[in-house]
């Protein structure tokens, strides 16, 4: 399907590649409406919300999260 919708899409450059991912994820986001959540999704968002509910200092700031993942880069 990208192929036929894209047909030069292997000659573009990495980064060319990443700017074409970025333009679709932002045309994705401009409709939030239009994505598709699978039932898995909400059941395990649903699941963390009611931990959190249960216990909301168990939890980690996204500050602390965002230097964790940074940390193992």
């Amino acid at each position: 399907m990208i192929q036929e919708a894209i047909p030069h899409i292997k000659e573009l450059s990495i980064s060319e590649k990443l700017l074409l991912v970025e333009e679709l994820w932002d045309e994705i986001t401009a409709k939030p409406d239009e994505v598709p959540v699978l039932d898995w999704h909400k059941t395990e968002l649903e699941r963390r919300y009611r931990d959190f509910l249960s216990d909301p200092e168990s939890g980690s700031e996204w500050a602390e999260v965002k230097a964790r993942l940074l940390s193992n880069l």
